[in-house]
C-alpha cells in the first residue's frame, strides 16, 4: 500500500508540472509531503553522486569515441595514399609503355 501512496504522489506532482513522467524531484517532493524529510537530504547527496558518476562516463565514452574516429580518419588517409601512390605508379609504367611504342 506505501509504495502505491509514495507513486501516487509523486505522480501528482509530475502533473502539476504538466508532465507525464516522473522525475527526481518529483520523487523528492513526494517524500517531503510524506513526512520523510530526514531521507531527502542524503538522497539528494547520492543523487548529485550518481549524476557526476554518469557525466564522467559520458565524458570518457565522448572522448573515446573522437580518439576513435580520429584512428579511423588516419587510417582511411593512408589508404588513400597508398591509393594514390598506386594510381601514380600504374600512371608511369603507362606513361614509359607509350614512349617505348
Amino acid at each position: 500500500l506505501f509504495p502505491s501512496f509514495f507513486l501516487t504522489s509523486a505522480n501528482n506532482f509530475a502533473m502539476k508540472g504538466k508532465r507525464k513522467t516522473l522525475n527526481a524531484g518529483d520523487v523528492l517532493s513526494a517524500m517531503e509531503e510524506m513526512e520523510f524529510q530526514r531521507f531527502v537530504a542524503p538522497l539528494k547527496e547520492s543523487l548529485e553522486v550518481y549524476r557526476r558518476e554518469q557525466k564522467g562516463k559520458k565524458e570518457a565514452r565522448k572522448d573515446k569515441d573522437k580518439k576513435a574516429d580520429s584512428e579511423e580518419q588516419d587510417k582511411s588517409r593512408e589508404e588513400e595514399n597508398d591509393d594514390d601512390d598506386e594510381r601514380m605508379e600504374e600512371e608511369e609504367q603507362n606513361d614509359e609503355e607509350e614512349v617505348d611504342n
